[in-house]
């Protein structure tokens, strides 16, 4: 059964803006590669360069609705609090704003059109962030004393 039969269908981004490439860390490339490399092994009917990253057996692109299943099977079976699929997302997203990822860099990853979109959404989940502000701009702040008042007992040592 062809994709566009199950109700999907490969189709051009909604806008110029959705079509962007994303940086992978080497860890996943080395994992995706491992996969692919799997892949290559299935017989010709099962898989192309054309196919899909992650397919069923029968080299089929998987269901949404399939993934969706199956990941709220395994967040069940992990005795974790209960989260969507799709709020792995906006994990990945607070991840890379607690990393240090500048909100831009994390606005294009997610292919927002509206920096404000992103940082309405996801700055105010990390009251870290907050801290470690206040932090570096002591740091700065001190620093800056500091240097002022070496200028200072330079000037008092010298009258």
């Amino acid at each position: 059964m062809r994709a566009e039969e199950r109700g999907q269908a490969l189709c051009e981004p909604k806008s110029a803006a959705r079509r962007r490439t994303l940086a992978l860390d080497p860890e996943t490339v080395r994992l995706l590669r491992r996969h692919e490399r799997a892949q290559r092994r299935l017989p010709e009917e099962r898989w192309s360069p054309t196919s899909p990253i992650f397919t069923a057996g029968s080299g089929a692109a998987v269901q949404p609705s399939y993934l969706t299943h199956r990941f709220h099977k395994l967040v069940s079976a992990s005795g974790l609090p209960p989260v969507r699929l799709h709020d792995l997302r906006h994990g990945a997203a607070t991840l890379a704003l607690a990393s240090g990822t500048e909100l831009k860099v994390v606005q294009g990853t997610l292919g927002h059109a509206s920096i404000v979109l992103t940082a309405d959404t996801y700055v105010s989940v990390l009251p870290q962030l907050y801290r470690d502000s206040a932090r570096a701009t002591a740091r700065l702040v001190l620093k800056a004393v500091r240097a002022t008042n070496r200028k200072i007992g330079k000037v008092r040592d010298s009258t």
